[in-house]
């Protein structure tokens, strides 16, 4: 499929050479990797200071969809990290966002608070998906934010549907008075916030079974008994094979006693039928250390979606533990064999976002960026990295997402 890249003019930079660049095209939909109030020479401007860096990371967003004849008004998602020691209010924050975006922009949204960011003093990182026709036309979508779904200030919504794609706004466990339900119960709180997911897709005529990615964002420090109970109550919810899926452990939740967060994209053709889709679940890639119906990978029209990839074995273990050059390569390996078994490879991948342990430096990015990157070609994806204290298993350091777009298989 043809692909056209972004790296505007004066844009801001990486102080290292990499492949990816800051936007990719592909059909209908259009790849911004994370955004950054960032100098040329990679320096962060207004270190430490939020509303600033938001107002200047949108205004670098809008210039990557400049590029593609595109503007903020044909967002459907946007993915927001941002530092925050729980003494940020959410609602302020995604207040900043939305007085950042011109009228007309209505698109889902998720809030990721997190301990830090990729260099010293930044504050905000964002990226996110638009979608524009073929001849640069709008396209027409629906939205939705009933009172079933969590609280968004205006003009954030639930959920986006454009086409065959569907965006979910991650749920939280809160009611519309900002009161958090079920605190400090993440098993309680998982039900609730799928739930809560079941009701944006049935607005759409959809349901779990047409849900291609999930991420969950939990409280946790990196042990199997953080991630385990969350995830079977949230895996509940899907047959095998289910969905793609990520799960991320995060110090807080911007609210006291929230647990989890829980985001999707699903998939459904435009006339209501169930599109058909592919998973792989290829013998060399790891597993989990609990039955999940989570595969690797699955295809759906011109959409590869994988779940997150690590340094794992087949009982959940860490390969390699600590060791973050080697994890970076494993993990990105798996990913080709992952691609492969969907009949493409790392030139059919337009977005990456990465989580990795590690403090607020330069060096901690740089040492799987480079990595990383070292497997695309020029122009490569768009790509965001976010550092963590910890991830989901002891000893393991780095997970790698990936969307990827390739020809619709041909019907036999």
């Amino acid at each position: 499929m043809h692909r056209q890249h972004a790296w505007p003019e004066g844009h801001w930079n990486w102080p290292v050479h990499v492949s990816h660049k800051h936007g990719l095209r592909c059909g209908q939909m259009i790849w911004v990797g994370g955004q950054a109030d960032v100098t040329q020479e990679g320096i962060v401007n207004h270190p430490g200071d939020l509303a600033p860096q938001v107002a200047g990371t949108i205004r670098y967003f809008e210039r990557v969809l400049r590029e593609f004849d595109c503007d903020l008004t044909d967002l459907v998602k946007l993915l927001c990290f941002y530092v925050n020691d729980g003494s940020v209010d959410e609602t302020e924050f995604l207040g900043m966002v939305a007085e950042a975006l011109p009228a007309g922009a209505r698109p889902a949204i998720t809030a990721v608070p997190v301990p830090y960011l990729a260099y010293p003093g930044m504050a905000v990182e964002i990226e996110g998906y638009a979608m524009r026709g073929a001849r640069a036309e709008k396209l027409p979508r629906s939205l939705t934010q009933s009172a079933d779904l969590s609280p968004l200030p205006a003009p954030f919504v639930g959920a986006v549907r454009s086409g065959k794609m569907i965006f979910v706004s991650a749920q939280s466990p809160i009611d519309h008075n900002g009161e958090v339900l079920y605190p400090g119960d993440i098993v309680a709180q998982t039900r609730q916030v799928m739930k809560q997911v079941g009701s944006a897709l049935k607005s759409f005529g959809a349901d779990f079974g047409d849900v291609v990615k999930l991420n969950r964002w939990y409280v946790g420090t990196g042990t199997v008994e953080d991630f385990e109970p969350a995830a079977l109550a949230c895996a509940a919810h899907f047959n095998e094979p289910g969905p793609a899926a990520t799960g991320i452990p995060l110090p807080r939740h911007a609210r006291k006693g929230q647990q989890i967060k829980i985001e999707v994209v699903a998939m459904l053709g435009e006339d209501g039928k169930k599109l058909p889709r592919r998973h792989v679940r290829p013998e060399s890639v790891w597993d989990w250390t609990i039955k999940l119906p989570y595969w690797h990978g699955l295809k759906c029209h011109d959409m590869i979606f994988l779940g997150g990839q690590v340094s794992l074995d087949k009982h959940g273990k860490a390969v390699d533990p600590g060791n973050m050059r080697a994890q970076t390569r494993q993990a990105m390996m798996h990913i080709g064999t992952i691609l492969k078994e969907l009949d493409a490879d790392y030139a059919d991948v337009c977005k990456v976002t990465t989580m990795y342990e590690g403090a607020s430096s330069h060096d901690a990015l740089h040492d799987n960026l480079l990595i990383r990157s070292s497997f695309f070609k020029d122009p490569g994806p768009a790509t965001t990295g976010i550092p963590l204290p910890a991830l989901a298993y002891p000893g393991m350091i780095i997970e790698i997402d990936v969307f990827a777009m390739a020809e619709p298989d041909k019907k036999s």
